[in-house]
Parts: structure tokens; C-alpha cells; sequence
């Protein structure tokens, strides 16, 4: 018998728990879903480049440093 009032004790306070957790998790989503994250930037197209992107502008030389 003792076991068993163990046992429903156990459930009585694990069920109210997981119920929270449930509500919490819902609202989070919630939260989430309110904020388009992935969609505020455009999508990258293409491969990335494989080499460093060159300044625009002219090139330093030796003469022109002088």
C-alpha cells in the first residue's frame, strides 16, 4: 500500500510538471514564430567565391608610392 501512495504521489507531481513544460514550450514557439528570422535576409546564390575579392579602385604600384 505504501508503495502505491508512493506512486501516485510521484504522478501527482510529475504530471503538473510536464504540463508546464508543455505551456512553456508552446509559448516559445509562439515567440518564434513571430520573428521571421531566416526570412529578412536574401538567400546566397551561387557557390561562395574561392578566391578573396580584389579592392575596386586603383592599384598601388612602386612609382605611384614614392
Amino acid at each position: 500500500m505504501e508503495t502505491f501512495v508512493t506512486l501516485v504521489a510521484l504522478l501527482a507531481m510529475v504530471a503538473p510538471g510536464a504540463f508546464l513544460i508543455h505551456r512553456l514550450n508552446n509559448q516559445h514557439d509562439e515567440r518564434i514564430a513571430a520573428f521571421h528570422y531566416s526570412r529578412s535576409r536574401p538567400a546566397a546564390r551561387g557557390p561562395a567565391p574561392s578566391a578573396p575579392q580584389q579592392v575596386r579602385g586603383r592599384r598601388r604600384t612602386r612609382a605611384q608610392g614614392k
